[in-house]
């Protein structure tokens, strides 16, 4: 008899959370409020209750000293997962992730991994004002030596996690804020090996919708709306942008013929445009329409109230199908807030 209950992404993030401090007495938790609070998204409840405040601590106000902490960790045998409290939060951490934590394994001829899992809670969706939503996931994907990693529901998110948390080498990962309440339907725990395989989310033939973290839910939305319009969309959950599974979106749109690649980052130099390239170089013979992108507007995250207009949302992404070449005359219009 299945024990499947209905689980959250946040629920199922503590479990993982959980169980690898239960597995592997090397795994340490820390961050900024992680310890009694549990976390402003209360992803680390009752760790330290459990495991001990030597296992799961606050640290100061400081991302680039725990990250450089979390280093020397790493170079003493301990597998530190740590939290960036909020995307933008981990900006003064940039440079120990660019200079250090990304290139210690070519530094030493790989010599030295470093075990650790950089958590970040990103993307909007939650109303957050300056500082607390970004979408900075450009930036990991286009650093050598980080994998970067964005589940979009629960199950992914605890073999995800358990998986980064397993890995030699560091992992960003990247927890979209507004689906930590997201619920569904599984049984824990359940793992999945799920690094470098992206996976489809919905069948279909006329067009490929390729997106990944927090656009997922937004896509299959937009794919039951087209699905009204006659149109039969498929959409590809990318799940790790580093690395990236070329094989599963490039077998997809070869089918389908064309390709809109949605995220919620602003689209110029970012996550999606990098996918439509690779989908132009690999499916050149097999498209019928150029690669189209919806992303977020070329703008920094707005206020709370204006966040909607910014985000791309079913509306954009059924313009956008709308858009493509769907008769022998092309139409090179991009979507509105699409580059």
């Amino acid at each position: 008899m299945s024990s499947a209950r209905p689980v959250t992404m946040g629920s199922a993030l503590n479990t993982a959370l959980r169980d690898s401090l239960r597995d592997d007495d090397d795994v340490l938790v820390f961050g900024e409020d992680v310890g009694t609070l549990g976390g402003v998204f209360r992803i680390t409840d009752g760790l330290a209750a459990n495991f001990g405040e030597d296992r799961c601590f606050d640290t100061p106000l400081a991302e680039a000293g725990i990250v450089g902490f979390a280093i020397g960790m790493c170079l003493t045998g301990f597998r530190p997962v740590v939290e960036m409290q909020f995307d933008a939060f981990a900006y003064p951490a940039f440079e120990q992730i660019t200079s250090h934590v990304a290139k210690m394994r070519n530094r030493t001829s790989g010599r030295v991994g470093l075990p650790m899992v950089i958590r970040v809670p990103y993307a909007g969706g939650i109303g957050g004002v300056e500082h607390h939503c970004d979408s900075s996931e450009g930036y990991y994907a286009h650093t050598p030596g980080l994998k970067v990693v964005t589940p979009s529901d629960a199950a992914d998110a605890y073999s995800l996690l358990r998986e980064a948390i397993d890995d030699p080498d560091p992992v960003i990962f990247m927890e979209p804020k507004a689906l930590y309440w997201s619920k569904q339907e599984i049984e824990l725990p359940s793992r999945q090996p799920a690094f470098g395989k992206a996976v489809v989310r919905r069948k279909g033939t006329d067009v490929t919708l390729v997106t990944y973290g927090p656009s997922v839910p937004m896509a299959l939305k937009a794919a039951e709306a087209a699905a009204d319009e006659g149109w039969s969309v498929e959409v590809v959950d990318l799940r790790t942008i580093v690395p990236f599974d070329d094989e599963t979106v490039v077998e997809s749109v070869r089918r389908t013929g064309r390709c809109i690649v949605v995220s919620e980052a602003q689209g110029f130099a970012g996550v999606s445009g990098e996918v439509a390239a690779r989908v132009s170089e690999r499916c050149f013979h097999s498209l019928q329409a150029p690669v189209l992108r919806v992303s977020g507007l070329e703008i920094p995250y707005p206020a709370p109230m204006l966040e909607k207009i910014h985000l791309p949302g079913v509306e954009r992404v059924l313009d956008a199908i709308s858009r493509l070449q769907w008769d022998d005359q092309p139409d090179l219009t991009f979507a509105g807030g699409a580059v």
